[in-house]
């Protein structure tokens, strides 16, 4: 007789485990999705297999169960199951939350067909490049790892415009060469129909397969099959953003990183997971021994620590691929601007530089980190401000709607006319975003058209396309945006990128504030003179002094990392810690502060003397309400060398929650959060 340990798909920390259940044939396989009878319900419930064995099941007699149907159309690997359970342990959270990360979104074509959304893409022209004699060196050394189907780890400092993704496209067709599978990711899917351009147009769209939450729920789920069932042929590359990193591809060579310093690459839903971490796990595992290739113009510290500590092997490229020297770059001191009496949105220098780059028939970006109209609507007589009643922060104006909105939980009220509180017509609105930018530009430049790009202006589906395609044919002149438009986006005619206020990301409450400043005025940066004239930038900001914008000025990555690195190495922080964030959330306040107080108490117990220290005080959380919900945060900082012995104790403390039935609060852990609201 064999027997299935498997996991039942249900949500709730109450049924995380493993349930033995009897074989009656061979079809069940560890990875299969099955349906069994649970509980007392007389519905079958859906599964996944674990693990396979002779013996777990013998002492059940009449009480063992059986598995009543294998589902033929999902099923998953050995090594994507030892994928999930490595999630397990890693991020704390539920198996089946894990091993979700693999099954395909959506359901079966009733057209008993798949639709394949890109079968009709011709992808870029596939003119193929000259290489520089850099990018030679940097293929020569991934080559060389692909062709001894060796596991290899390489990071890939590049400046941008230096061809980092010809060097993807020529890595990848080395590890299909191999017979071998790829993964490409990239950080936002905005960037995902540039990439599939140029791999559909280098290899065909029948070999790449597009995974991302843009695709209709049909499609996503063709996309899945068509990647499942060829998966053990070879040749597949499949691209997406974050998620595609648990495509259920076997025999995986290579997994690509763009961008790889980008927060989204760290989830920030359960399971909480490190998208680096998780490519890294598959490409050492037994069943593949493939290559990670992890890129940016501007790695992150951690990664960068990583390549100095030889964990990473270091492959640069210092020069762009069209040998036009970087932008020059200029730093306005938005304080002396408002002591000139220019009260704009837009410097002189930077109206100035717009000017002369449009009438030369180049184009701009202007990137502004903060959507909506104006930050905050408030009472001048009484000092009234607008705010959400369900979270309590600041409501956000949206002029072309006439709505205040919260950005946190979606609340939406008319903007008010006249002070609720006092009645006063006094009310202002403080404060400027992408959409009171996209209004001065056009009023300063009515004869060129501007285009916006942020997250009120695509909702709807192919709208991103389209507003990339309408700037990259030129008919578009001006693009405003948020940070989507600061990745990785290749425009060869843009000649000026101004970057705003560089101040929005200084001001964060996080210690990666500076880190993400350098990351974002290099990469908006970086979107200018990408054809065969040197172009312009313009950092406006009032911390002109702060080494983070004049290390990004002076494109002097390695100044920025060991001044970075240092203050880091003092302090205590990643790559120097491993930083556990606990948030807990309730319905009633008092419930979810009892909840952290009490968490604070027993991991403290259960840590050696000397370490208690490195839990700090439970607090509200910056966001100390969404949606209603109450939210507390307690923050344990982990030295080097004891991450195991850190998670052993919240994974106990977690434990003793889940058998607590009167608890009133939730309890999320998030291990090296890239957030701490």
């Amino acid at each position: 007789m064999k027997y299935a340990n498997l996991v039942i798909d249900n949500k709730s920390d109450h049924t995380d485990q493993l349930y033995t259940y009897g074989v009656r044939d061979d079809a069940a396989k560890t990875g299969s999705k099955v349906y069994v009878p649970f509980a007392q319900g007389k519905r079958l419930r859906e599964a996944y297999v674990i693990e396979i064995d002779d013996h777990s099941g013998d002492g059940l007699g009449n009480r063992l169960r059986y598995i009543e149907k294998v589902d033929e159309d999902v099923s998953l690997s050995e090594e994507m199951i030892r994928t999930a359970l490595w999630m397990k342990k890693r991020y704390i959270c539920r198996l089946i939350d894990a091993v979700n990360c693999f099954t395909p979104v959506g359901e079966k074509s009733r057209r008993g067909q798949r639709k394949n959304p890109f079968a009709e893409e011709t992808g870029e022209p596939s003119s193929v490049e000259e290489l520089t004699r850099q990018q030679q060196k940097v293929l020569q050394r991934i080559g060389q790892a692909a062709v001894e189907k060796k596991h290899a780890r390489f990071l890939l400092h590049g400046v941008t415009g230096s061809g980092k993704t010809e060097v993807y496209i020529r890595a990848a067709q080395k590890v299909l060469e191999q017979g071998r599978n790829v993964i490409i990711l990239v950080p936002e899917i905005a960037l995902t129909g540039q990439i599939i351009d140029r791999f559909i147009g280098r290899f065909g769209s029948e070999k790449v397969a597009v995974l991302h939450s843009k695709l209709s729920l049909g499609e996503r789920y063709d996309q899945w099959k068509k990647v499942r069932d060829g998966c053990s042929e070879g040749g597949q590359i499949v691209i997406g953003a974050r998620s595609a990193v648990f495509a259920p591809l076997e025999n995986i060579g290579l997994i690509v990183i763009d961008e790889e310093h980008e927060t989204t690459y760290k989830s920030d839903h359960t399971p909480k997971y490190d998208t680096i971490e998780v490519a890294l796990k598959r490409m050492q595992d037994k069943d593949n021994h493939g290559i990670l290739l992890l890129g940016s113009a501007t790695p992150s510290v951690v990664s960068y620590q990583r390549a100095q500590e030889g964990i990473y092997e270091l492959l640069e490229l210092t020069e762009r691929y069209n040998q036009v020297v970087q932008p020059k770059v200029s730093i306005i001191d938005m304080r002396e601007e408002l002591k000139r009496g220019n009260r704009s949105i837009l410097s002189e220098e930077l109206c100035r530089k717009m000017k002369d780059t449009l009438e030369a028939g180049r184009q701009v970006i202007l990137f502004l980190n903060r959507r909506g109209y104006s930050t905050f609507v408030s009472c001048r007589e009484c000092g009234y401000v607008a705010k959400c009643p369900s979270c309590g922060l600041s409501l956000t104006y949206h002029k072309a709607s006439g709505q205040a909105v919260c950005h946190y939980c979606g609340y939406h009220q008319s903007a008010p006319h006249k002070c609720p509180e006092c009645g006063s017509q006094y009310i202002r609105y403080f404060g400027s975003g992408t959409e009171k930018l996209e209004e001065a530009v056009s009023e300063l430049f009515p004869d060129y058209t501007a285009e916006r790009l942020d997250l009120d202006t695509v909702k709807r589906k192919g709208e991103l396309t389209r507003k990339l395609k309408a700037f990259r044919s030129g008919k578009t002149q001006i693009l405003i945006g948020t940070q989507i438009i600061a990745k990785g986006l290749d425009f060869r005619n843009v000649g000026l990128s101004g970057i705003i206020s560089a101040d929005v990301s200084l001001n964060i409450p996080d210690f990666r504030s500076p880190e993400r400043t350098f990351q974002l005025i290099t990469q908006a940066a970086g979107r200018a003179g990408r054809g065969d004239e040197q172009g312009d930038v313009v950092i406006q900001t009032y911390s002109p002094e702060h080494y983070a914008v004049n290390f990004a000025a002076a494109y002097d990555y390695k100044g920025f990392f060991e001044t970075e690195r240092q203050l880091r190495a003092y302090m205590g922080y990643p790559p120097y810690s491993d930083l556990f964030q606990i948030v807990f959330t309730a319905r009633d306040e008092q419930a979810a502060k009892d909840g952290a107080d009490s968490w604070y108490r027993r991991v403290r117990e259960r840590l050696a003397p000397e370490d208690r220290e490195t839990v700090f005080l439970p607090q509200q959380a910056y966001l100390g309400k969404i949606k209603d919900i109450y939210r507390y945060s307690m923050l344990i900082k982990c030295l080097q060398g004891k991450r195991q012995e850190y998670s052993r104790v919240v994974a106990a403390v977690r434990e003793e929650d889940i058998g607590n039935k009167k608890k009133a609060y939730t309890a999320i852990v998030d291990i090296n959060p890239y957030s701490f609201i």
